[in-house]
């Protein structure tokens, strides 16, 4: 995709939502959506959850380890002074920011910017995350990416939790969770 321009010059943006379950390839998604538009000499910029400190503080890393530089923010609103210059926003775990990343993206895309968003669409109970189906609803593309269930090699679209940490938000990766499809989820 590209960024668009009507007939006067003026410059369109749009949100593009990458969603799915842990070992969907979100992130995998969002960095190759990134590297093309700067390959295109776009500008971008990209950020995650202070909250997210699972690979590296200053990288979004996808659980195959590619990488892209990001930014850690606290809070959502930060994003809009941070990305004034860029051309392409890549915001990472969007289920972590808070409600406000909603009117952040919005925003952004008012102001001619391309948003590529990724997170989880559903928690570790298969129940909707955070901001993420708002996002959904308002955004202009969606990808619904999915994993491979490790226990009878169907589509999984749930991230299910095998450690006994209780909380809805609980940082891990293979030791605390596994893709698995709804039926084997139940079980």
């Amino acid at each position: 995709m590209f960024i668009e321009q009507n007939l006067t010059g003026e410059r369109r943006g749009w949100i593009e939502v990458i969603c799915g379950s842990m070992f969907s390839g979100k992130t995998e998604e969002l960095i190759r959506r990134l590297k093309r538009a700067k390959i295109a000499n776009l500008k971008i910029e990209i950020y995650k959850p202070a909250t997210d400190t699972r690979y590296d503080v200053t990288k979004i890393v996808s659980h195959d380890t590619n990488s892209i530089a990001s930014t850690q923010v606290d809070h959502s609103s930060a994003i809009i002074a941070l990305a004034k210059d860029a051309d392409v926003i890549g915001i990472d775990e969007a289920q972590f920011f808070d409600e406000g990343i909603v009117d952040v993206c919005e925003t952004l895309v008012m102001q001619g910017k391309r948003v590529i968003v990724a997170g989880l669409d559903m928690d570790y109970l298969g129940k909707p995350f955070g901001p993420m189906p708002h996002l959904l609803s308002v955004g202009d593309f969606i990808t619904k990416l999915h994993a491979i269930c490790v226990q009878c090699g169907h589509l999984a679209n749930i991230s299910y939790r095998t450690s006994d940490e209780e909380g809805t938000v609980v940082l891990g990766e293979k030791n605390n969770y596994e893709p698995r499809c709804r039926v084997c989820a139940s079980k």
